[in-house]
């Protein structure tokens, strides 16, 4: 079954990547958002207003059976009824029976997520009731017969020509493909539809317990006419859109339109509490209060902080995976980072088995969240949960169980490989052409060869003279540091030498696990941890540094959640973490920033590539800009430079390769366009991939680590 259901997902993946207007509609929306998202923001202090909304959710989720009983109290004591729907099928069972009990035939709606999760306008006309949706949105993706591909713009992957092809099949004549043209002729096809309307379907963006009342954010309006112009009014509302006061539903309001889609405010916000009068008659307002896996997803210890999301959907503005795939494809119902969670507890982990394992992991969805979410660290649970229960897959299972665990055993088959790569790398340290079924790995970039001499035993004869060092550190290389650049390493100890530092190497120390953990097995990467932390604390060293960002967090992070729980080691991985510093950081931080290898002059233009897991994880990313402009370096920025450069590990090689290959050509793009000569990066693998694609691609451009720069400039005047 996993095996049909990866295919079928694959052969979407194809279709998609065969669709360049699709990844251009995207790629231009995302860049003008996030130019609209920093002015909306300027003069506001993100973090805070994120830390806000956090905590005021977190109270509403541990407490959400009291805050749910005092909004239906108040709720129905301003005239509204309201339902508790556990279920999607108790959800759509109400509105149904509601429709039939009215006499009702035709349902006008406004925008609804969670109507689209309960799949409500599929169990109305099962019922004989009609459905129009009337948000332009949702109108056109209702003609086209397909669902939204984002939570707040539903139709953003389609263009205004496929549009106008819609809109003249329903007017029956050729409408032209202008959009102020295109608006006219929904406005003429949905307006009768407001007065013909038995009921009106709404979603809320806000439920306020304090009053009762529910809230509309839109930038429409539509659902001002749904929720006001027929007699009955249901709104659907998922229970994790309840705050407690007027004061904290203000909170979401200041965010939610400025994360969503770059606006200091929509232009619509419509506040409902209770019946209101309706022509002559009384008007019915049934609130639906959907838990559909809510309160599961409530009691999940892992998972629980996905309740916290408003439904911006930036995670997906700012995704290289969503940009390059579109919603339709890198999604269920919900879609992007938070999609993948919402699907797993309220379409089944089944339905979002695929889509876990398409994400890439570069937290921009993290940076970006306005509720504080770590969507990356969720999403890594959820794979575990997979790998549990489906597997990691044979040939992963071998390498990680059996020969990734023992330390000598893994390192003796790097070595062999060394050695029977001869024949593709032909003596070069660059490998541009693979035979057999292995050719598609350097259709879109070389690869490096494995070094012939790992660090590891070139150690021993890297002379280092430091008298009186400033440091003891301890180097954890990771395996591309170690087994492929083990210049990097001969760089590192040039460097900090020469700030007075002296460098050890802890011959015990193993891979990471990352590679484990993220394909879901945490047992392996759990025994590495306890191999590391005993090899780098061994030597009781002031600090270990790092030239991987991956391992960086693994180090600082992912040690300390896989051994939080062990008697023997819970203490040391928090010592561990404690001394972890990215190189980058060390010298800024703990060696004068680096004056030592300041005023040197260097006639090299420099762009630099920030890397995932080094910004938006270890918090780095001014230390090399400083170090590279002290070397004497020109540094221009290049467009998008904290966008993803596609390595992803295993991403890049075995999961999803043909999407890695589009974001490194994004990257590629935009290197070039910086007009550098040379681009930096702090990050092993990112070096692979864009050193990789730029020599594929015949690019002039030199990729570099940012210690291979410096330590350029000891011994230049």
């Amino acid at each position: 079954m996993s095996k049909q259901r990866t295919r079928a997902y694959k052969a979407r993946i194809d279709k998609a990547l065969a669709t360049p207007r699709l990844q251009d509609t995207l790629h231009r929306f995302a860049d003008a958002y996030l130019i609209s998202r920093e002015n909306a923001f300027a003069g506001h202090d993100f973090a805070a207003l994120r830390a806000g909304i956090a905590a005021m959710k977190d109270e509403v989720r541990d407490n959400r059976e009291e805050y749910l009983a005092q909004f239906t109290r108040n709720a129905e004591a301003a005239g509204a009824k309201v339902y508790l729907a556990r279920t999607a099928a108790e959800a759509n069972a109400y509105i149904v029976s509601l429709a039939r009990q009215r006499g009702v035939k035709l349902v006008v709606k406004s925008k609804s997520m969670a109507s689209e999760e309960i799949h409500l306008n599929h169990a109305l006309e099962e019922a004989g009731v009609k459905a129009l949706e009337t948000d332009l949105g949702e109108w056109i993706i209702q003609l086209a017969g397909q669902r939204p591909s984002h939570m707040v713009m539903p139709a953003i992957h389609m263009v205004k020509e496929e549009v106008a092809e819609l809109f003249s099949k329903v007017t029956g004549q050729v409408e032209p493909a202008e959009i102020p043209h295109l608006v006219q002729v929904a406005r003429e096809q949905l307006r009768q539809g407001y007065l013909d309307a038995g009921m009106g379907i709404s979603g809320a963006n806000i439920a306020v317990a304090e009053t009762g009342g529910i809230a509309l954010i839109t930038n429409e309006g539509n659902a001002r006419l749904v929720t006001t112009l027929p007699k009955i009014h249901v709104a659907l509302v998922g229970i994790e859109k309840l705050v407690p006061t007027l004061e904290d539903a203000q909170k979401v309001i200041d965010v939610l339109p400025k994360n969503a889609t770059g606006q200091l405010i929509t232009s619509y916000v419509s506040w409902i509490r209770g019946a209101v009068p309706c022509g002559d008659g009384s008007k019915e307002l049934h609130i639906v209060l959907l838990d559909n896996g809510r309160s599961a997803l409530a009691e999940s210890p892992h998972c629980k902080d996905a309740l916290r999301c408003i439904k911006c959907g930036a995670c997906a503005n700012v995704c290289p995976v969503y940009q390059t795939v579109g919603g339709h494809v890198f999604g269920h119902i919900y879609i992007s980072a938070i999609g993948i969670i919402l699907t797993a507890f309220f379409h089944g982990l089944e339905n979002a088995a695929e889509l876990v394992r398409a994400c890439i992991g570069c937290r921009a969805c993290v940076a970006v969240c306005p509720s504080g979410i770590d969507l990356e660290s969720i999403i890594l649970h959820l794979r575990e949960v997979l790998g549990e229960e489906e597997g990691v897959g044979a040939g992963k299972a071998l390498v990680f169980k059996h020969i990734m665990r023992n330390r000598a055993l893994f390192h003796t088959m790097i070595r062999t490989a060394s050695l029977l790569q001869k024949p593709v790398t032909r003596g070069e340290r660059t490998i541009r052409h693979l035979p057999l079924f292995f050719a598609g790995l350097t259709e879109w970039r070389s690869l490096p060869a494995i070094a012939d001499k790992p660090l590891r035993d070139q150690w021993a004869g890297i002379v280092q003279k430091v008298e009186k060092p400033r440091y003891q550190v301890a180097f954890f290389a990771g395996c591309l540091n170690d087994f492929v650049y083990p210049e990097l390493g001969h760089d590192l100890v040039k460097v900090l030498n020469h700030l007075g530092v002296a460098v050890s190497f802890p011959q015990e120390q193993n891979c990471c696990g990352v590679p484990a953990l993220y394909s879901g097995d945490r047992e392996t990467a759990t025994v590495l941890a306890e191999q590391n932390v005993a090899a780098l604390l061994a030597g009781n060293p002031d600090f270990v540094v790092t030239t991987c960002p991956t391992c960086t967090m693994a180090l600082q992070r992912d040690f300390v959640d896989l051994l939080r729980d062990h008697p023997r080691w819970a203490a040391q991985a928090e010592r561990l973490s404690a001394i972890t510093i990215d190189i980058s950081r060390f010298i800024v931080e703990k060696c004068a920033g680096g004056q030592a290898l300041a005023g040197r002059a260097a006639t090299e233009k420099v762009t630099y590539h920030d890397s995932c897991h080094l910004k938006r994880g270890a918090g780095v990313w001014r230390e090399p800009r400083q170090l590279l402009a002290a070397s004497g370096r020109e540094l221009v920025e290049m467009a998008h430079a904290d966008r993803c450069c596609g390595f992803g590990g295993s991403y890049s090689f075995t999961s999803h390769p043909d999407i890695a290959r589009h974001i490194l050509g994004d990257k590629v793009a935009d290197i070039e366009k910086s007009g550098a000569s040379c681009v930096a990066m702090d990050c092993p693998g990112c070096l692979m991939q864009i050193r990789g694609g730029l020599d594929k691609q015949g690019k002039s451009v030199r990729a570099a680590h940012t210690i291979q720069l410096l330590a350029e400039m000891i011994g230049k005047g």
